[in-house]
């Protein structure tokens, strides 16, 4: 099976192709300022690359966040948009599922990453179960919700030498024959928090 897999919800933007559980090819670029400009170029330099023709991509897939509101609408906006286009599946799953790419006992790990304002998005496995879905914490909740697990991984540190897309690829694949794999057509985006603005306008309809 020929799986395409992106991630434009972190500042390291991040494509892959796999064929069945061969890694083809991927990269990771800066993204933070301009993923709408650069998501669909990565994603043709690297079929391109890897003499791959988009037309025999047969499962593509995304994370959904939580991370950069705009990036998780550019990545599902794009892989839904060639999914469609050549009617393919998608699979698309929780930015921490791509990173926690899952170990074959069932350890319990522990992802987190700075959502700003003080605060933390975080997620907790045992294997590739999820037992705490992405969820926005403070500083004292994530040292506790982190501190039975066997690895914690800090988003910002694995951006830093793995690849997301990678991460994400490699689990749609093990989902791709599994019943489990019809919950993962879900494309909603995970936010986790409101967005900036609808704080505001929620602000400004409780004051009137």
């Amino acid at each position: 099976m020929l799986i395409l897999a992106a991630d434009s919800s972190l500042p390291i933007l991040s494509v892959a192709l796999l064929s069945d559980r061969v890694l083809l090819g991927s990269v990771a670029l800066e993204g933070k300022g301009s993923r709408n400009e650069k998501l669909l170029p990565a994603i043709d330099w690297l079929l391109a690359e890897s003499g791959v023709d988009r037309r025999d991509v047969e499962l593509f897939a995304t994370t959904r966040g939580p991370g950069s509101f705009t990036g998780v609408r550019i990545g599902l906006a794009t892989i839904q948009g060639l999914a469609l286009a050549l009617g393919r599946p998608v699979c698309a799953m929780s930015t921490h599922e791509a990173i926690a790419l899952g170990d074959p006992d069932p350890v319990r790990i522990a992802i987190y990453d700075d959502a700003g304002r003080g605060e933390f998005y975080l997620s907790v496995f045992e294997g590739h179960r999820e037992v705490v879905a992405p969820r926005l914490c403070t500083d004292d909740e994530r040292k506790q919700l982190i501190e039975n697990a066997s690895l914690v991984i800090p988003v910002a540190e694995f951006v830093q030498h793995g690849n997301v897309a990678v991460g994400c690829a490699r689990r749609a694949r093990e989902l791709a024959d599994t019943p489990d794999a019809e919950q993962y057509r879900d494309v909603t985006p995970i936010y986790v928090r409101l967005a900036e603005a609808e704080v505001k306008l929620q602000q400004k309809q409780g004051a009137s």
